[in-house]
């Protein structure tokens, strides 16, 4: 099983959506190998349910909210999953951090697409709708990259 985690800052709107929008369309591409979570760098939100415009956003687009509570990142997590995905340099930084040296992939979700460029935090945007569009534009970039290197296999 292929293990992906999806990181924000807390864990309450990118990254439960990043996990949202990745379980839906793993489900509707028929994938069978890949299982997604979602971590906060900070302990700002610990505990607490995604943020209403991320649920609403969710809710508007048709996308099955993944059922969560923000918990944060840590270091033994660095064995647990195969690649962990931000969503901003700051992000990125904060997950180096908390895992040290790893041998797997530290990145941006939108790393993966032909635009690579950080996700705005709609925690200070309020802009769920753009948040949701570039979330789903890396998942799909994400999900084809995995299944052009036979990483994710789709039930026959």
């Amino acid at each position: 099983m292929l293990k992906l985690l999806f990181v924000c800052h807390g864990n309450i709107c990118r990254s439960p959506m990043a996990e949202s929008v990745c379980a839906y369309e793993i489900k509707k591409r028929g994938i069978t190998n890949v299982s997604v979570d979602s971590a906060a760098a900070h302990t700002d939100e610990i505990g607490n349910p995604p943020h209403r415009g991320t649920k609403n956003k969710l809710h508007s687009e048709g996308v099955p909210l993944v059922p969560h509570r923000a918990r944060l990142l840590v270091k033994s997590d660095g064995e647990k999953y195969d690649y962990f995905i931000g969503m901003d340099d700051y992000n990125v930084r904060d997950m180096k951090h908390i895992l040290g040296e790893i041998a797997k992939p530290v990145c941006k979700l939108l790393d993966f697409t032909a635009s690579p460029r950080a996700i705005a935090d709609p925690w200070y945007t309020r802009n769920f709708d753009e948040t949701f569009y570039d979330v789903t534009e890396g998942v799909n970039a994400l999900l084809d990259l995995l299944e052009e290197k036979g990483l994710a296999e789709r039930r026959l």
